[in-house]
């Protein structure tokens, strides 16, 4: 990687401060300046608060380049995430890559109102149940068309105990256990 030339006294003349400042808040940053102008960084910034410029942050630059189209839709998708699936600001962020503050600032941005850590577990707590419910009436329903409570464990992945418990809770009226003969020849020693 070759360095540029050096910029002759003259150029570096040519360089006015407004000029810079007018690229500057056009969306250019100190860096981009400096290697356009071949001025040091530190020449740069002084002739930048000399024209009176107002210097951004990083991420104020970031902001700006960002294109407003993405960032709204991007927006838009994060709150549909946090209203309608319950995702926390950790999960906004984890998916759009970002911080939790900036997952935040976005989520306001769409018109979204932050939650509490208290309304968060019972969002998730009324999903989970409505859930088992809607889980509870289905082996219900099975259960009544002549399927076992083995077959039932073994079809959800769930234990015999809480398939029992399950089935208790929609309401399921339980048939009688089947009393099974022992194997012929087969004695219990006690």
């Amino acid at each position: 990687m070759t360095s540029p030339p050096p910029a002759t006294p003259d150029a570096n003349k040519a360089v006015t401060p407004e000029a810079l400042r007018a690229q500057y808040e056009s969306g250019a940053t100190v860096q981009e300046l400096v290697a356009a102008s071949g001025l040091s960084y530190g020449t740069v910034l002084n002739r930048l608060r000399s024209a009176g410029t107002v210097m951004r942050t990083s991420w104020q630059t970031r902001r700006m380049r960002q294109d407003p189209q993405a960032r709204r839709r991007l927006a838009t998708q994060l709150r549909a995430l946090y209203e309608q699936h319950g995702a926390t600001l950790a999960e906004l962020a984890a998916a759009a890559s970002m911080t939790q503050r900036a997952a935040r600032r976005l989520l306001i941005e769409a018109g979204g109102t932050p939650r509490t850590t208290q309304e968060t577990l019972r969002m998730r707590a009324a999903k989970r149940a409505a859930e088992r419910h809607r889980l509870a009436v289905s082996l219900r329903e099975r259960y009544e068309a002549g399927a076992t409570v083995p077959e039932l464990a073994t079809d959800c992945g769930y234990s015999a105990a809480t398939v029992y418990r399950l089935l208790r809770q929609a309401g399921t009226r339980m048939r009688p256990q089947q009393n099974r003969p022992r194997a012929l020849g087969v004695r219990r020693q006690s």
